[in-house]
């Protein structure tokens, strides 16, 4: 299966036992979603291991080439996955893992009619996101600024997070890391809430991609997709000051032109940007926040400001418009929510 193939030793091995022309259509697909879609590793990780699932259930059906697969037995597949616990949500990316697979096969000639065009999926049901109040959005940004740097903050990874370059030592003077640090965070929380953009496109920025006179940056979205975000005030005061005493203090010569550095040098890891937000949260006595939790709010509070759907789907990188009407359910629920508490006949 290559680099593409999963992770997790039980889909591998369940790969490994299949036919041999199934298992051929499995990588061949991988190689599909990868070089032709331009899918990331992530969602390539996902549609591989649902289609192994899959043709696993195949093959105890007596299927052995891709030809052989029916609608019939997709069918008792995701049937199968239902009475085992499976989530709604993973029931419909299951399915739509299929039916991708299904439409490539029958494109290829693998499979002699595309089998899956008219598999139904389950209706996942959608929770609305966790979204900040405006004052709460900036309690959380400011708050590196009133508070000393401490093991959170910092960034040091733990023994569980991925292998990262922050591992290599830095330069510098501990007081002067510390502010550093602290410069960092500050840079990190305001590019996260006042842009709007994913942890993994703030931590892939460089220092090239930020055009200071504009006042925009340049970030790569999913699916290599480039897009070009502005950013307020507050977020170039934090970037000057990244800029002039904080990055120069972290940089190593591995640095590169990484524009968030973690406190040893190397580009900061979404793991460590997603526990840098939770832990400013956490001391700000806010709820629960991630990231993304921030780009909710973003999304949410430009809308509730009066801004163009059209214009947050373009700031947020969604390729569907239905993606971003979620966040018009977030701002109509808070109406809700203050009309219910002011209003004496609510």
């Amino acid at each position: 299966m290559g680099a593409q193939g999963p992770a997790a030793n039980g889909t591998r091995a369940m790969h490994d036992a299949l036919p041999a022309p199934l298992r051929d259509a499995v990588d061949e697909f991988a190689g599909h979603l990868a070089s032709v879609r331009n899918r990331s590793a992530h969602t390539v990780r996902a549609y591989v291991a649902d289609l192994v699932s899959l043709l696993d259930h195949a093959r105890r059906m007596g299927c052995t080439e891709v030809a052989e697969l029916s609608l019939d037995t997709v069918r008792s597949w995701l049937a199968r996955q239902r009475t085992t616990g499976a989530a709604r949500t993973s029931l419909a990316r299951r399915a739509a893992a299929a039916r991708t697979f299904s439409a490539w096969a029958h494109r290829t000639g693998l499979l002699p009619t595309d089998v899956a065009a008219t598999l139904a999926s389950p209706r996942p049901r959608r929770t609305l996101p966790t979204v900040l109040r405006p004052e709460q959005a900036a309690l959380l940004v400011e708050k590196p600024a009133h508070r000393p740097a401490t093991p959170v903050s910092v960034g040091l990874a733990s023994p569980t997070d991925p292998p990262s370059s922050e591992d290599r030592p830095g330069t510098g003077a501990s007081g002067d890391t510390d502010a550093a640090v602290r410069l960092r965070d500050r840079m990190l929380l305001e590019l996260l809430y006042g842009t709007g953009v994913r942890v993994s496109e703030a931590c892939g920025i460089d220092t090239a991609d930020v055009d200071q006179g504009r006042r925009v940056v340049r970030v790569r979205g999913k699916g290599g997709r480039e897009r070009t975000v502005p950013y307020g005030l507050p977020a170039q005061r934090a970037l000057d000051d990244w800029l002039r005493h904080g990055r120069p203090v972290l940089a190593v010569p591995d640095s590169r032109d990484a524009l968030l550095l973690g406190a040893r040098g190397g580009r900061l890891h979404p793991t460590t940007a997603r526990r840098i937000v939770s832990g400013y949260a956490e001391a700000a006595g806010l709820p629960r926040t991630s990231p993304h939790a921030l780009r909710h709010s973003a999304a949410t509070h430009l809308l509730e400001g009066g801004a163009d759907l059209r214009a947050v789907q373009e700031l947020l990188g969604h390729s569907s418009l239905a993606s971003t009407q979620i966040y018009t359910h977030v701002s109509v629920e808070r109406l809700r929510a203050a009309y219910r508490q002011a209003h004496p006949r609510a």
